[in-house]
C-alpha cells in the first residue's frame, strides 16, 4: 500500500485539541483538509506526522509550540491610543482585526485589553504558545 511523502498530495480529516481537551478546530463534519506534504502551508509537525501513513491510517499526536505556530513572543503584544481606532468598530477583548502597521503590512491581531485611553492588540496566532494535539485520519494520496 502506498505511503504518503513529500511531494503527495494528501487529504486529511483531523480534530485539534488543546492541553485542556477544548477543540480549536475540526473537519470531522467537514470536507477533509487538503495539502502538499513539504510545500510547508501547515505546521512542520503536523506534516511530519501524516509522512509514512497509508490511505485509512488514524494517529494522534501531540506538539509543543515551537513545532505547531511557535511560541509567544512579547514583542509583539502592542499598546495603542484607542483614539487610533475608527470609534464605529466594537472594540471588545478577544474580537480580531484587521489592521496596518507602520510599514504598510497588513496583519491580524488580537484585542487583548481595553480602557479608556488605550487598546492592548496582540499579532501573535491564538495558539502561539500552546502545545497541541491533534487526532488524524489520511483518506486520501494522490501523486
Amino acid at each position: 500500500m502506498t505511503k504518503a511523502k513529500t511531494g503527495d498530495m494528501v487529504k486529511v480529516y483531523f480534530e485539534g485539541f488543546l492541553e485542556d481537551g477544548t477543540v480549536f478546530g475540526s473537519t470531522t463534519d467537514e470536507e477533509p483538509f487538503e495539502f502538499t506534504i513539504g510545500e510547508k502551508n501547515m505546521m512542520p509537525g503536523f506534516e511530519n506526522a501524516v509522512v509514512g501513513m497509508q490511505k485509512g491510517d488514524t494517529k494522534t499526536i501531540t506538539l509543543p509550540p515551537e513545532e505547531a505556530y511557535g511560541s509567544h513572543k512579547k514583542e509583539l503584544v502592542h499598546v495603542m491610543d484607542r483614539s487610533s481606532f475608527p470609534q464605529e468598530i466594537n472594540l471588545e477583548i478577544g474580537k480580531r482585526l484587521q489592521v496596518r502597521t507602520q510599514d504598510g503590512k497588513y496583519v491580524i491581531v488580537t484585542i487583548k485589553d481595553v480602557t479608556d485611553d488605550s487598546i492592548v492588540i496582540d499579532e501573535n496566532d491564538p495558539l502561539a504558545g500552546k502545545t497541541l494535539t491533534f487526532k488524524i485520519e489520511l483518506v486520501e494520496i494522490k501523486k
